[in-house]
């Protein structure tokens, strides 16, 4: 159970940082890289904490972020 937190509390940590230098970003990236963060966190728990839950839950989760948000054409 702790390393099931400390996998979700790394995960948060690292999306926080990496969305403190969203100025610049678009909307897409910007949901991209939340995805990323709130799927890497998912996988994290969902797995118990496992290393290839953590990385395959973020790639689902930035894979998600950039469909939802993609520009209507």
């Amino acid at each position: 159970m702790i390393s099931i937190q400390k996998s979700a509390i790394c995960a948060a940590a690292i999306a926080m940082a990496a969305l403190t230098g969203c100025a610049g970003m678009s909307t897409q990236d910007r949901n991209t890289a939340i995805g990323a963060g709130v799927g890497g966190v998912a996988g994290g728990v969902l797995t118990g904490g496992s290393t290839l839950g953590v990385v395959g839950g973020a790639a689902v989760g930035g894979v998600i972020g950039h469909e939802v948000s993609k520009p209507k054409q």
